[in-house]
């Protein structure tokens, strides 16, 4: 029997045995690493290559959206299930748009943590309660983003507080590129690009790109590409 190798990044030390010892009743389960630090559990799902990780998204160091965002650029194998304590459709939105694969609450019983587990290991996506094919999620964001926009919507030509070299930086993220890809792209250093997502986040006074991304979204400032790890 195959089994799905699983990392846990979780810093409650009794929450994250708790799944480790739910899952090491599964035969087909095999948790291969844990975490409790966001820069550390990414180095350690970089290294362990596991199918899937099961993320907090509050997390000391980076967070588990961040986490999630990094392992997109760098299109790694890996798929991510998120899980929060504080459950609502915004958060899954950024949660999908990050690349993760399932958001779940954390209060998800272990009968349905192992069944999001399974759907995703057959490169199903779990947003929002609903399983959903590659092409459902596309349509999932897309809807999520237009009733969001509605509410948002600003008359007359939209205004953004970027500038042109800014918005060519959010576009690229937008677009899932990594920093040095951006500089890449732009002809531009690394330290550059930084520079300029910083000064995005803090305009638009959000704490990571995968919230600009949805703020200028929301607003009609970018459009969302389309996604590799989003294609079947």
């Amino acid at each position: 029997m195959n089994q799905i190798t699983l990392v846990i990044v979780d810093d409650h030390p009794l929450f994250r045995q708790g799944i480790v010892d739910t899952l090491s009743l599964e035969p087909n389960l095999r948790v291969i690493g844990q975490s409790s630090h966001g820069e550390d559990g990414l180095e350690l799902i970089r290294s362990l290559a596991p199918e899937i990780a099961i993320v907090d998204v509050n997390l000391p160091g980076m967070n588990g959206q961040q986490i999630t965002h990094e392992l997109g650029a760098e299109k790694a194998p890996t798929r991510v299930i998120l899980l929060t304590a504080y459950d609502d459709m915004e958060q899954a939105l950024h949660a999908a748009i990050a690349g993760a694969s399932a958001y779940c609450s954390k209060d998800i019983q272990p009968a349905d943590l192992l069944e999001v587990i399974h759907v995703v290991s057959q490169d199903k996506f779990v947003m929002g309660g609903q399983i959903m094919t590659a092409l459902e999620l596309q349509t999932w964001i897309a809807r999520q983003i237009e009733a969001s926009r509605r509410s948002y919507s600003e008359p007359g030509n939209p205004y953004h507080p970027l500038s042109d070299r800014e918005m060519e930086v959010l576009n690229c993220v937008v677009g899932g590129m990594s920093n040095k890809e951006i500089a890449a792209l732009l002809g531009i250093s690394h330290q550059t690009v930084k520079n300029h997502i910083t000064s995005i986040l803090r305009k638009f006074n959000v704490e990571d790109r995968t919230q600009a991304v949805v703020y200028a979204l929301k607003r009609g400032w970018v459009k969302l590409h389309q996604d590799d790890r989003l294609q079947e």
